[in-house]
């Protein structure tokens, strides 16, 4: 898996202390809702160039850890 802590921050600065990639005010959250809409990697980068491939993979790889970390209630 891809060490998003690489690519992933967060800054309360920035987009209110969301996950976001670093250097940017995309947060994780776009992403997923763009992955959410239908967009692929292609479509996303096609509208955000300034985004790369492992930026983006990142943020799956964010979001994959934080569910995996989840407590389940019991």
């Amino acid at each position: 898996m891809i060490d998003y802590r690489n690519y992933i921050s967060i800054d309360s600065n920035v987009r209110f202390g969301k996950p976001a990639i670093t250097g940017t005010r995309i947060t994780v959250y776009d992403v997923l809702s763009w992955f959410a809409n239908g967009m692929s990697v292609n479509e996303i980068i096609e509208d955000f160039p300034e985004l790369s491939e492992i930026q983006i993979k990142a943020c799956l790889a964010y979001a994959a850890d934080k569910e995996h970390k989840l407590n389940i209630a019991s």
